[in-house]
């Protein structure tokens, strides 16, 4: 059972002071810094675990992660530049965006995996690549493996060549921020992800249902026929796409009928097309001056409430998501994010999920229900 984390209240939100930001001059925005030790992170990060007890600390604890979450910024902004360079010369419509990873997130994955320290969580700060096809994925991969960037390859994992058992497909890098300038976000880690437009639907209807289902089916947790239909669609996608499926599923005619059946069972696509027909959102933000969207996902209200905030004004940003977080935070289902994007447009193909938008997992879902039948 998942410890609840006992939030500030919304008026005592702690916002990084001035002198604790790197100025960006004069029209430009400014920069978190790191105010506290690794040392300091890491027992913030038990804190909220459960591994170490206490409200004050606990409370002390949301100041620390707050502010380390909000110092990958810098790094994380420097990846998204190139990672959207080097995207667009393969695939002038790759979508590419970035986000801080959410608190409720970050804890669950350290209660689920006690040894995990906050300071080298790998995922706090990452930005995504959505290109047209599988093929581009993989020459966007060779690209970053055979460049001299100096920025340091902690980790890579190839989930299309060898998908996770719950099904997802796409490819993670890890890398240490590095700079011979300066050193003050030296070793932060930012994660850039990989995914075909085919496998980032799938991902988004995954995290959809988890959402509505009040489910982590993202972390393989929750009701084992969802489980099994997306292990099972997974599969059927990366016959599509040419790429090795789960393995032990079988032939692709096989898997096609399996999903078919499993897809009528669970009325899936009538529950997936329902859903994103019944929300309702509410946009606070200029199509042409944004670049930060938070974004407020509350499913039992069927809302969805868009804030956009120009790119000088990342420290609002910053710290009316952990307001978001705080607020929604003992509602099933809901959610905040802080993300970047290059219009409302984009933002919505970026993130659909949040959008409770499966159109393309469905379109391709029933284009294998009906080739079952055949």
């Amino acid at each position: 059972m998942m410890k609840q984390i006992a939030f500030l209240h919304p008026n005592m939100v702690s916002f990084t002071p001035l002198s604790k930001l790197q100025e960006g001059g004069e029209g430009r925005m400014s920069w978190a810094q790191p105010q506290y030790s690794r040392g300091q992170v890491d027992k913030a990060g038990r804190v909220l675990a459960g591994q170490e007890a206490g409200n004050a600390a606990e409370t002390a604890a949301l100041y620390v992660l707050d502010n380390w979450r909000a110092s990958h910024n810098f790094p994380l902004n420097t990846f998204q530049v190139g990672l959207r360079n080097r995207a667009r010369k393969i695939d002038g419509n790759a979508l590419v965006a970035q986000r801080l990873k959410r608190v409720p997130s970050i804890v669950r994955k350290l209660q689920r995996f006690p040894s995990m320290s906050l300071s080298r969580m790998q995922d706090l700060g990452g930005c995504r690549a959505v290109l047209t096809t599988a093929t581009q994925v993989a020459e966007l991969r060779d690209i970053y493996l055979k460049s001299d960037i100096k920025h340091i390859l902690v980790n890579q994992k190839d989930y299309i060549q060898n998908p996770k058992d719950s099904g997802y497909r796409g490819i993670h890098l890890v890398y240490k921020y590095r700079s011979d300038k300066n050193g003050t976000y030296n070793n932060h880690q930012i994660e850039v992800q990989l995914r075909s437009r085919l496998q980032h639907s799938w991902a988004t209807a995954v995290e959809t249902v988890g959402t509505l289902l009040s489910q982590s089916l993202k972390a393989s947790e929750g009701e084992g026929e969802w489980l099994d239909f997306f292990a099972w669609t997974s599969s059927a996608f990366s016959y599509i796409e040419n790429t090795p499926p789960l393995a032990g599923m079988g032939s692709r005619s096989d898997v096609y009928g399996r999903v078919r059946d499993m897809a009528n069972g669970l009325q899936v696509i009538s529950k997936l097309t329902n859903y994103g027909h019944a929300l309702h959102t509410i946009e606070e933000a200029s199509d042409r001056d944004s670049h930060y969207f938070l974004m407020v996902l509350r499913p039992s209200h069927s809302e969805l409430r868009i804030t956009g905030y120009h790119r000088t004004m990342l420290e609002k940003a910053t710290g009316d998501y952990l307001i978001a977080e705080q607020q929604v935070a003992e509602e099933v289902g809901s959610e905040a994010v802080l993300v970047t994007a290059e219009s409302l447009n984009a933002l919505r193909t970026a993130y659909p999920n949040y959008f409770l938008d499966t159109q393309r997992f469905v379109t391709t879902l029933g284009a294998i229900v009906r080739n079952a039948d055949r």
